[in-house]
């Protein structure tokens, strides 16, 4: 037996204030976008919003449908857009806010499993980390450097 040791670094910050400017301003297009949310089951809001290397930003927030698995997360709904509308660009950074609207979620929200892999997808396409940014309604944010970070073991186009 070997044994697999992974090291993943993430950073913190008491708030968005703390965010360097274009990242701050990133943030507010995420948390404006997860007011635009589709959530009438979950009652759970989340916003992304993508800036690309021609300061284009491109948003997403989830859109829930009675036939669950027919919905889609904001993350992949801000991915695939700028997948499809700017299919030449590159991805410089990625924010989410996410929060119930039952009461306010204060911890960091990362994307889920499914987000992963399909975000990572089009950082393993422009061959360059993408730093992604989370959080709740308020409060820390956290700072991955890298979707690898968030999901070490990958599915990918030479698996197949």
């Amino acid at each position: 037996m070997k044994e697999i040791k992974i090291d993943t670094t993430l950073y913190s910050y008491n708030s968005i204030s703390e965010l360097p400017a274009a990242i701050n301003d990133l943030m507010l297009k995420a948390i404006d976008a997860r007011t635009k949310a589709y959530a009438p089951y979950s009652n759970f809001q989340v916003g992304a919003a993508i800036l690309l290397d021609d300061a284009t930003v491109v948003t997403g927030a989830n859109q829930e449908n009675a036939a669950f698995p027919s919905g889609l997360c904001a993350e992949r709904t801000a991915v695939f857009a700028a997948g499809s509308n700017h299919p030449t660009k590159k991805i410089v950074a990625i924010c989410i806010s996410g929060s119930s609207v039952l009461k306010d979620t204060l911890d960091p929200i990362p994307p889920c499993g499914a987000c992963r892999q399909s975000l990572l997808e089009y950082e393993n396409k422009q061959q360059l980390d993408i730093p992604i940014y989370f959080m709740g309604k308020s409060g820390t944010v956290i700072q991955s450097p890298s979707i690898k970070n968030l999901l070490p073991f990958i599915f990918k186009e030479d698996s197949i």
